[in-house]
């Protein structure tokens, strides 16, 4: 239920761009579907907060759980196995987001751009510029061919240590022969004498940078598998360029994944206080901290993308704020 109703929220916030270009019904849903994946991920947590503590409730209210205390055994021991399920579905939540919803969501958002006539041709990246050796070397590229490794219409500026302008290679095209980049009819601008002159050059593998560093330039990190978005971090370090906000979307992929425990820790504290209404009572409770938490992330991501906090802390504060939360609850507890 919640995962549907999370991915209705995106079909009818894109349905008006949908129907303004006529786009088939058979093709909405093929978008949809492969949004589901996002819509699972964003569910899980909500999902698994509910149905403990609605299981919980129902175990109190129908005094199961007194005969279990009576027995002599411990709250702790009883929803030891609930614990381990939240862990389970943490560790389950991070490699479902790095296997299967980050490929899902890339083909989502290329049939959605299609749909919409956003998209460029699916193998290439326009308008590609990355700095490396601390900036001293500033690559522009006009088209990233990534099934290829071809470079169209290129643009190298060399500078100093300074940032002093020191020479610049163009070139039409160029080609990834596994160690080093081919530039074709490559010229050189460097100033000599006061003067720009120009002429033929030939680099002889002085280029090396990697096909991926282009690649993972050309996307957004949280479209990048947890290893590339660190080699990407690390990318941006070395060229001098921002790197915050890409941190603090890397930090977020750890701290999201450890929500569903939070939330086990917080179903447990709260599942024998509702009485009355217990389907409602859990479902309104777990709409509410759903809505709390995600609030309180995107404020402190916002924060952190910013500069404001440092990345870790951004990512990483609602889940400190609901994990305490929920032990200070636990101790209200009935056992």
């Amino acid at each position: 239920m919640f995962g549907l109703l999370v991915a209705l929220i995106d079909l009818f916030s894109n349905l008006v761009r949908y129907l303004n270009y006529e786009v088939p019904f058979s093709e909405i849903l093929i978008i949809s579907f492969f949004y589901l994946p996002k819509a699972i991920s964003y569910a899980i947590p909500l999902s698994l907060l509910f149905a403990a503590a609605y299981t919980l409730g129902d175990l109190f209210a129908r005094n199961e759980l007194t005969s279990i205390f009576a027995a002599g055994i411990p709250f702790s021991r009883f929803v030891a196995p609930l614990v381990a399920i939240g862990i389970l579905a943490s560790v389950l939540s991070f490699f479902f987001q790095d296997l299967v919803v980050i490929p899902t969501m890339k083909r989502k958002n290329s049939l959605s751009r299609t749909a919409l006539h956003q998209q460029p041709r699916a193998n290439e990246h326009s308008d590609v510029v990355i700095k490396t050796d601390n900036g001293k070397l500033i690559y522009q590229v006009d088209y990233f061919d990534t099934d290829n490794d071809r470079l169209s219409g290129i643009s190298i500026i060399e500078t100093d240590g300074d940032g002093g302008f020191t020479a610049l290679v163009r070139a039409p095209d160029a080609y990834w022969n596994g160690e080093f980049w081919i530039l074709s009819n490559a010229l050189i601008y460097r100033e000599e004498d006061g003067f720009i002159r120009v002429r033929s050059y030939n680099p002889g593998g002085i280029y090396r940078e990697h096909p991926d560093t282009f690649r993972r330039n050309a996307v957004e990190i949280e479209s990048l598998p947890v290893r590339d978005a660190r080699l990407l971090i690390q990318d941006l370090k070395n060229a001098g360029l921002p790197h915050t906000a890409a941190e603090a979307d890397y930090y977020r992929r750890f701290s999201f994944s450890a929500v569903s425990f939070v939330v086990m820790i917080l179903s447990i504290s709260m599942g024998g206080r509702f009485k009355k209404n217990i389907i409602l009572m859990s479902l309104g409770t777990s709409l509410v901290t759903a809505v709390v938490y995600y609030v309180m992330e995107m404020i402190s991501m916002m924060l952190a993308q910013t500069g404001n906090i440092p990345p870790a802390v951004g990512a990483w504060f609602p889940v400190a704020f609901f994990s305490t939360a929920g032990v200070l609850l636990l101790g209200g507890a009935k056992t």
